[in-house]
This record gives structure tokens, C-alpha cells and sequence, in this order.
């Protein structure tokens, strides 16, 4: 492990930043702002913060480590990392609420930290908010940085296979297929189901972003590049759609409503 170089790392993570170091009080990655490319540790624990930093460091990772919300909003204003690690356990504060702030705003990678295996539900809850790997702790170092290589190498091939082909392949969902090449959902048994240009920008914005919670505007401004659905309130056009999927329109199953947030697509997706 320790002859690895961040040469593969920095490819996966598109981009290089000088290392920082971590104090009890946490700190910030040094230099211009807008920095990125760096791996963020979130934990209210010094041992870890410290711990995490320099075995990463050792292995040539870029690296910096905040200690709660107040840190990690502070460093998010100049910054931007290509994961977080984020432990759920945060002192007073709720990994799982600054889980749900991040995802608000960002598709950062995040790999949540939890404790023991009573933490199941922590786990399930985390991922179904967004977060894109866990690990247990105590963990092993190595284990960690696999983990963190893994979700960074995911997240490349996807952006590269958008570039390359972004309007090829689709998506798969509960035994549904959004194409993409021919703008057509196929519903799970065979048939094509039509949809308006406003539909399928609406429904490509879900199944691009699966089990978060998405605002009206950020469905707004998704759907923008699709249609021109200026006219027409967001809850319409999610109305529409779900008659096309839910079995029982009236008791949404598949895009479920968020209170005072916004909208949730709850199936789990599989790009092709």
C-alpha cells in the first residue's frame, strides 16, 4: 500500500492540492480559494482527525479535516473537495442532519463513518440520504482508503462515460428503462410509455439523482435544459409523471413528497 502512489489517486480525484495538516480544532486546506481535489474528514475526534490525515498524507492523498458544521461550512466556502468523510457521530451535532445539508447542494462523494453494528439503522438511513459507501469504526486504514479510492474510480468512469456518450445507455428502476438515445420509458412489462419533453427532464433529474431529496427549484432548474416549463408549477408536472408510474397515483410510492423540501425519487437506479 505504501509504495502506491497518488499518481492513480490524483486521476480518479481530478485534480491535486498541496497536504494539510490537522489540529485539535481543525483545519483548512492552505492556498488560493476554490481548491480541490482533496479528501475531507469530518469527525469531532482529534485521535481520528489526526490519525486519518497522516496515514493519508503518507500515501501522497490530499487531505484536510474539519471537526463539525461550523468548520465544514467555513471550509466549503473556499473549497472543494472530492469526498467527505463523514463521521455521524458528531458530538451535539447529527451527521445525518449535515448528511441531508450537504446532499441539499452537492453531489460530493461522501463516505459516512459509524460505530458499532448497533448503528445499522444510522447506516441505512445514511445511504438512503445520498451517501455513497460506510465504514464501520474501529476501521483499518488501508480498508479506509480502499473504500475511498473505490467511490472516487466509480465516480470517474461514470463523468467519463457522460462525456463521451451523453445522450447513450439509460437508466433501470424497479423494473422500469429510461433511454436515453430515443427519449423512451419502457415500464416493466415491455411496453413504451410516452412522455412530454417536460416529463422525461423531470424524470431524468430524479433517476440522476435517486433516494435524495431534490427542491422544487433544483428540479426547476434541471428540467430548464429540457423544456421550457416556465409555465407550469413543478407539482404539476410531478402530478403527471406520477400517474405514469405509481400504481396508486394517490399514495406515491415511487416519488414521494418531502415536506417543506421538495421531492424524492425512492427506488434505487442502475445506469447502462
Amino acid at each position: 500500500m505504501g509504495s502506491e502512489r497518488f499518481d492513480r489517486f490524483g486521476a480518479e480525484a481530478s485534480g491535486r492540492l498541496a497536504n494539510a495538516s490537522d489540529s485539535d480544532e481543525g483545519d483548512r486546506i492552505i492556498g488560493e480559494p476554490r481548491k480541490a481535489g482533496h479528501v475531507l474528514v469530518v469527525d469531532d475526534d482529534p485521535t481520528i482527525r489526526r490519525m486519518v490525515t497522516g496515514y493519508f498524507q503518507e500515501q501522497d492523498v490530499p487531505v484536510g479535516a474539519v471537526a463539525g458544521r461550523q468548520e465544514l461550512h467555513r471550509h466549503l466556502a473556499h473549497s472543494d473537495p472530492s469526498l467527505i468523510l463523514l463521521d455521524l457521530r458528531l458530538g451535539q451535532e447529527d451527521g445525518l442532519d449535515l448528511l441531508r445539508e450537504i446532499r441539499a447542494h452537492s453531489d460530493v462523494p461522501i463516505i459516512i463513518m459509524t460505530g458499532h453494528r448497533r448503528d445499522e439503522v444510522d447506516r441505512v438511513v445514511g445511504l438512503e440520504l445520498g451517501a455513497d459507501d460506510y465504514i464501520a469504526k474501529p476501521f483499518g486504514l488501508r480498508e479506509l482508503l480502499a473504500r475511498v479510492r473505490a467511490v472516487l474510480r466509480r465516480q470517474e468512469l461514470g463523468r467519463a462515460a457522460r462525456t463521451r456518450n451523453p445522450e447513450r445507455g439509460g437508466y433501470r428502476f424497479g423494473g422500469w428503462q429510461l433511454e436515453r438515445r430515443n427519449r423512451r420509458l419502457i415500464d416493466p412489462a415491455g411496453d413504451v410509455v410516452p412522455l412530454t419533453k417536460g416529463e422525461y427532464g423531470l424524470l431524468l433529474a430524479f433517476v440522476e439523482a435517486p433516494q435524495r431529496t431534490l427542491s422544487r427549484e433544483q428540479l426547476l432548474q434541471a428540467t430548464r435544459i429540457h423544456e421550457d416549463i416556465f409555465d407550469r408549477s413543478i407539482d404539476v408536472q410531478v402530478l403527471r409523471l406520477r400517474r405514469k408510474l405509481e400504481a396508486n397515483p394517490s399514495a406515491p410510492r415511487v416519488i414521494k413528497t418531502e415536506r417543506g423540501l421538495g421531492y424524492v425519487f425512492t427506488l434505487a437506479v442502475e445506469p447502462f
